[in-house]
């Protein structure tokens, strides 16, 4: 293939004619030098491939249509923070927030205020600046019900019709003092890499807009918005004092492992996320690795992973669309930052292609040993929000 960069037809047929100069003696001829680039290691503990399960697993739907070709490593989405909505259902609509439902009021509310023209959505300049990506996520996982909704959504009828005095954290204007009145509970959320739990979220525009500025806000700005003005950088800085607001707010200690099973998206994570579901609870007992199904207590707990006798506690939940349908099954393992023994602590890992036959692979290397597994991995994040790249 030849490349004309300058020239005509006319300077070709010159220069093509041109008596070619005589290559010089061999002890005159100059060679570029060798250069040795210095090996850099991996930011993370990796195997090449998933080893061979040594027990019985479960078999893979047929005829799914999974693409292995192409390389995988890389393809995760880019995003600072995952908010992960308990809504205690296993599938969803194709997009979350198209049906009015409980489970996507708070999605609605957090997209008219992060997504393109929110008034969060970053600014730098005229131009959008997504240095903050959010990425908003369902999960299979219950969600807290606090006391009051408990009463609201009750089956026994009321013994006094008289109006009862609720208590009402984000003034949402659904939830009146009549009993009798319906009411939106209010929404649980899992904040990764951030490693949270916020078990009450009313969903009024109001209490949205500071559970944003409270945990989803960025604690630092990207050096592009230096041009803005303090007010400016004021309106897109998380405020960490306004968490006070949202009670029982508390770190995550437990393992999670999310699994794509958003079948009214793709049915091939449809068919495959209930199958890893059931594979990797029992893979985890099989470590002696204690399943959580109950909703998270809505209190803060002080976990020590180094004390001896210390049982390690996970869930294992399916989640709605998080892109790459065609490497089904897509799983997220995420290793809380209490696990400081482990090389993963703090950080989520992402893997494509993954089979019923991988996953006691990735519960004894990724979760136990802290080891990435190369032939599956999309990418990964830390706590800093870096990208994990291989």
């Amino acid at each position: 293939m030849f490349v004309f960069r300058h020239g005509g037809r006319r300077a070709i047929t010159a220069t093509l004619t041109l008596t070619p100069r005589p290559s010089p003696p061999l002890a005159h001829r100059s060679y570029a030098s060798r250069i040795d680039l210095p090996f850099t290691p991996p930011p993370v503990p990796v195997i090449e491939q998933c080893p061979t399960p040594t027990c019985q697993c479960r078999e893979s739907p047929p005829g799914l249509d999974i693409e292995r070709e192409q390389n995988i490593n890389g393809s995760l989405p880019a995003y600072a923070e995952q908010i992960l909505i308990s809504t205690g259902r296993i599938d969803w609509p194709s997009k979350i927030d198209e049906v009015e439902s409980e489970d996507s009021a708070l999605v609605r509310q957090l997209r008219k205020y992060l997504l393109r023209d929110g008034k969060y959505s970053d600014v730098g300049g005229t131009e959008r600046k997504p240095y903050h990506n959010v990425m908003l996520t369902n999960s299979s996982f219950p969600p807290t019900r606090s006391p009051v909704h408990q009463i609201k959504h009750s089956s026994e009828p009321p013994k006094d019709s008289r109006s009862v005095p609720v208590s009402n954290p984000g003034k949402d204007p659904s939830i009146s003092g009549n009993q009798n009145t319906p009411i939106t509970p209010p929404a649980s959320a899992f904040l990764l890499p951030s490693f949270q739990y916020v078990p009450t979220i009313p969903t009024d525009s109001r209490a949205v807009e500071d559970f944003i500025k409270a945990f989803i806000l960025p604690a630092k700005l990207h050096q592009t918005h230096n041009t803005l003005s303090r007010e400016q950088k004021n309106i897109l800085l998380r405020q960490p004092d306004r968490q006070r607001q949202f009670l029982g707010a508390r770190k995550i200690d437990e393992i999670l492992i999310l699994i794509c099973g958003h079948g009214n998206r793709d049915s091939r994570c449809g068919q495959m996320g209930p199958i890893l579901h059931a594979e990797f609870e029992e893979k985890l007992q099989r470590q002696n690795i204690a399943l959580l199904h109950d909703p998270p207590v809505a209190e803060a707990e002080i976990v020590n992973t180094a004390v001896e006798g210390y049982v390690p506690t996970a869930r294992v939940g399916l989640i709605s669309h998080i892109g790459g349908h065609k490497w089904a099954g897509n799983v997220i393992v995420y290793i809380p930052p209490s696990f400081a023994g482990n090389p993963l602590a703090g950080k989520g890992i992402w893997y494509g292609r993954v089979g019923p036959e991988h996953v006691e692979g990735i519960v004894g290397k990724t979760v136990l040993e802290g080891k990435v597994i190369k032939e599956l991995f999309r990418g990964g994040i830390d706590g800093e929000r870096d990208v994990i790249r291989l």
